[in-house]
């Protein structure tokens, strides 16, 4: 169960997903303090996206987006010298209300958020899990649909993995985080999809040739 209250960890370049790893290594010795405390408690850490601007303000506590996801430490390596190798395994996703003081890391009170379930239709959700498939392994002409995905993966394990693990934009992905279900979020990603493939045609027509 999600606690009201957890340390967060800002990042510029990174977001967690629900169902998702995220390796991170873990040097600044605020973050050490907070690994260390929450390895000897309930092992959850919040990730949040660090706002632009975050640079002129970084050792401070520059501002973040609101909407994070909380993750379980599910391995942890302790080096020699204090820094950590540390796993997040994405679990809930969380609105921070305020943050706290009184410690060198950042403490927030947080409320879950519960993503839309058993109300998403799931021939709605198959129809655009097929469509995402078929821009990420196009298949020549005349060959069916043949996947290059495990169809035993599931449709939410699918859809955050590829929301977190794809070549995209941070702003990218807190916009997809910060969708209203794994729908919403299905054909976000697939809009920002089309949308690549676009920029990138326009983009090699416009190339010279020699």
């Amino acid at each position: 169960m999600l606690s009201p209250t957890i340390p967060i960890f800002p990042l510029p370049n990174a977001v967690l997903f629900p169902n998702v790893f995220l390796p991170l290594h873990i040097f600044e010795p605020r973050y050490r303090e907070m690994v260390a405390d929450t390895l000897d408690g309930d092992r959850m850490i919040g990730m949040a996206l660090l706002r632009p601007g975050w640079e002129s303000d970084y050792e401070g506590r520059p501002a973040v987006f609101p909407i994070g996801c909380a993750g379980l430490i599910t391995h942890h390596e302790r080096l020699p010298d204090g820094r950590y190798n540390i796993i997040l395994r994405g679990l809930q996703k969380f609105r921070i209300r305020e943050e706290e003081g009184g410690r060198s890391y950042r403490v927030a009170h947080i409320e879950k958020i519960d993503e839309p379930g058993d109300v998403v239709d799931v021939g709605e959700i198959r129809a655009a899990r097929r469509k995402l498939e078929a821009l990420l392994v196009p298949q020549p002409s005349g060959r069916g649909h043949d996947p290059k995905v495990p169809p035993s993966m599931s449709d939410e394990d699918l859809i955050n993995a590829l929301a977190q693990y794809m070549e995209l934009e941070p702003l990218e992905k807190q916009a997809l985080l910060e969708r209203d279900g794994l729908l919403a979020r299905c054909r976000s990603l697939i809009e920002l999809l089309e949308i690549k493939m676009l920029v990138t045609k326009h983009n090699w027509k416009s190339t010279p040739s020699s």
